[in-house]
């Protein structure tokens, strides 16, 4: 199969390629799971997060967002010592103040899948980029940005909106040459 170039080599990232980044995702549990996991991988590496992902799930009460809000400073303490995740208390705190406004989310727009949706662009491109002119962050990924930090979600900027995009299908951007990009 040709691939991307950033997943080539590593049978992890491969996987993830070849199943996961771009595929249209409406699971409501893993839509948030992408959200979580997309604002860990801020500043690291996303090959990282994949291979702490099933940690990560147990850490998290298998990404039951119910379960996650009502979590309290004992779980805080009991995450900053699971050495299976990335412990960092600002990112872990985020996930459970995001799973605490996800419920007003889904009241307004129904889902969190139906809320995503409002950011597809309207005319996205015909065309597969090159590695060359991928866009970094879309206008699409600055609004969904505005809006989510607007209702209080943490670590939801520009780039983890960007990544989220990418990840759930709301773009395809896999590059010429790959075999899952837009003919």
């Amino acid at each position: 199969m040709n691939r991307c170039w950033w997943c080539e080599g590593d049978p992890v990232y491969e996987a993830y390629h070849d199943n996961v980044w771009g595929e249209p995702e409406y699971d409501e549990g893993k839509l948030f799971e992408m959200l979580s996991l997309e604002l860990f991988q801020s500043g690291l590496s996303w090959i990282t997060i994949l291979r702490k992902k099933d940690a990560f799930k147990r850490a998290f009460a298998n990404w039951d967002v119910e379960k996650i809000a009502a979590f309290g400073e004992e779980d805080v303490a009991r995450l900053l010592g699971d050495a299976g995740i990335v412990r960092n208390r600002k990112k872990i705190e985020a996930v459970i103040t995001n799973a605490g406004l996800y419920p007003d989310l889904k009241k307004e727009f129904g889902s969190l899948a139906s809320f995503l949706a409002r950011f597809k662009p309207e005319n996205p491109p015909t065309k597969a980029f090159t590695r060359e002119n991928i866009p970094l962050i879309l206008d699409e990924a600055r609004a969904m940005s505005k809006t989510l930090k607007g209702r209080g979600f943490s670590f939801t900027g520009p780039m983890v909106c960007m990544s989220l995009m990418q990840a759930v299908g709301i773009v395809n951007h896999h590059v010429e040459g790959c075999d899952l990009a837009p003919k």
